[in-house]
């Protein structure tokens, strides 16, 4: 690591901690040359993932999507947001490892309702709704049947 002050690239590592987020972490360095401080910050280097629309369009990734339609699906529920920011994190980090370069919105789709189903039955079936697009009331009560008969 280069030293800001005199530019010598040897350094030691005198502190490391863990940001909040849990997703870089902060390094204090002190340069062997000239004995200063300074600190930097290591994070992994993500991919950018392209979201493959079901008209076939495309577009970046952006896990405010995903956030807003949980915050949509659990409107009026008991539910931490915590939660929301965890299940969001969770198909983030999964389709990172993956390792592929598109997803499509079937995938995201079927990651939200495979975690949100242990957390809410009704945001659930509300997120289903919207996301396997229920044309009718038969489609509706078939999505509820398929629900407890896996209960």
């Amino acid at each position: 690591m280069k030293c800001p002050f005199c530019g010598d690239q040897e350094s030691k590592v005198v502190d490391s901690r863990h940001s909040e987020d849990g997703l870089s972490i902060r390094r204090r360095r002190e340069c062997l040359a000239c004995q200063k401080r300074f600190t930097t910050y290591e994070i992994v280097e993500s991919l950018p993932v392209i979201v493959v629309k079901r008209d076939g369009s495309r577009q970046a990734f952006d896990r405010n999507k995903i956030i807003n339609s949980m915050v949509r699906a659990f409107d009026k529920r008991q539910v931490d947001t915590r939660d929301i920011d965890r299940i969001t994190t969770e198909i983030e980090q999964t389709i990172q490892n993956t390792l592929e370069r598109e997803v499509s919105t079937d995938k995201i789709g079927e990651m939200v309702m495979e975690r949100i189903k242990p957390l809410d039955e009704v945001a659930y079936i509300r997120f289903a709704s919207v996301y396997r697009r229920f044309q009718d009331v038969r489609s509706f009560i078939h999505e509820i049947n398929k629900f407890l008969e896996e209960q």
